[in-house]
């Protein structure tokens, strides 16, 4: 099993375009749908933990995935199974970067990928609208998110602590209401 995980994840990691973001749905493809390693449900909470924490976004899902599969070991399989096409295809693009960089087709091709790659991120987030239950209720908090971090510059360090806490808060409210 932990062979299939660090192949699955290098398979990610090959053939994924875009960082970590643009891997979500294939992640949520192999792990949840293809291998049921985790329900929709745990897929959102470990993004949710991964965003969070410090590090390349596409690594901590893998490792903390991996993590909750098969502990340390499984951690370790995952991070490095995500990142090893990365850290190849880097060299090589290091190794000959100079004599492409200015080649027209080489151009073109980027400037293809550039939109696919923001449908790639794009979709995810309405898969995770629907798992993160987003209702008439609550659509404005990932809207006013959106244009605080987007337009205003905010951190979206001080959205997560301040999304946090008022979800804290209201959540002990509404436990205290219905007691």
């Amino acid at each position: 099993m932990l062979l299939k995980f660090f192949l699955t994840c290098n398979k990610i990691g090959a053939f994924t375009l875009g960082g970590g973001y643009a891997m979500i749905p294939i992640m949520q493809q192999e792990f949840v749908d293809k291998n049921h390693w985790l329900d929709k449900q745990e897929f959102m909470d470990i993004m949710v933990i991964a965003q969070t924490t410090p590090g390349i976004f596409s690594i901590d899902i893998a490792s903390h995935i991996g993590y909750k599969l098969k502990g340390v070991w499984g951690g370790i399989a995952g991070a490095f199974g995500i990142a090893l096409p990365s850290i190849i295809a880097i060299l090589l693009i290091a190794l000959f970067f100079h004599s492409f960089r200015s080649n027209p087709w080489v151009e073109k091709f980027f400037k293809g990928v550039r939109p696919a790659v923001v449908a790639l991120i794009a979709a995810p987030c309405f898969n995770m609208a629907k798992t993160a239950h987003i209702s008439r209720y609550n659509f404005w908090i990932p809207i006013v998110s959106c244009v605080l971090i987007a337009w205003m510059g905010v951190s979206p360090i001080w959205v997560i602590l301040v999304a946090g806490t008022a979800g804290f808060f209201y959540g002990k409210w509404t436990l205290k209401r219905n007691i």
